[in-house]
């Protein structure tokens, strides 16, 4: 009885879905893996350089089971749990277990302004921390660093000169290269690109320089 219960409970967790489709992973250590991408719908932030505002509103309820079907359809190893914030909904936790038990290669893109203590620790984190020229500083939550793994990634979106200098200055003093891998990415029509490869050179700064691979290949395509 007790396992008829919890198979309701399960049916019944929903999310609500912006789109589920099949691409090329353009950032992270998994970049250019096919990968099937989950976008939640919302999120609490309003970061100045977002590229998928589109899914702040609307989106579809779908059950975890209708999730799961849509990924396999979709076949391949590696899923991204993205958003959106897809840490703004509870039910992601189950969803990102389940996929882990069918043998997905999982990871989720959060913004860092949520817990992640409780993700299922075989999912790889991916998470931003929010700079002075995002607008969103002041909603980064420390307290994550403490359960970063190596396997982890934390990014950096920057902006400008000075949002580069104040990476690098987290960087030294949380000691990030050493609690997880770091990546530098440009925001796109804010840092040119090569610039920013140059700083890291010259710096001889112990990160990882990160271009959106989807968007040099698909420009701002929701869906690709």
């Amino acid at each position: 009885m007790n396992h008829l219960v919890e198979n309701a409970q399960v049916s019944a967790e929903r999310l609500k879905i912006t789109e589920i489709f099949r691409s090329l992973q353009g950032e992270s250590a998994s970049v250019g893996w096919p990968t099937v991408f989950v976008r939640l719908t919302g999120c609490p932030l309003r970061c100045q350089y977002c590229d998928t505002a589109y899914a702040f509103h609307g989106g579809v309820w779908q059950t975890l089971e209708e999730i799961e079907t849509a990924v396999a359809e979709l076949g391949t190893r590696h899923v991204c749990i993205t958003g959106g914030e897809p840490l703004a909904q509870k039910a992601v936790h189950p969803l990102m277990s389940r996929l882990c038990d069918h043998g997905y290669q999982v990871s989720i893109e959060t913004s860092g302004a949520l817990d992640i203590s409780a993700i299922d620790p075989r999912v790889r984190r991916v998470m931003d921390l929010k700079t002075p020229d995002s607008g969103e500083q002041h909603r980064n939550r420390w307290e994550n660093l403490a359960h970063l793994r190596q396997s982890d990634e934390i990014k950096f979106v920057l902006c400008s000169q000075a949002d580069y200098h104040w990476a690098c200055e987290q960087v030294d003093r949380h000691a990030l290269t050493q609690r997880a891998q770091v990546l530098f990415s440009p925001s796109q029509e804010q840092l040119p690109a090569a610039r920013l490869a140059d700083w890291i050179v010259a710096d001889r700064r112990d990160v990882r320089f990160q271009f959106q691979l989807h968007k040099a290949l698909w420009g701002n395509q929701p869906g690709r």
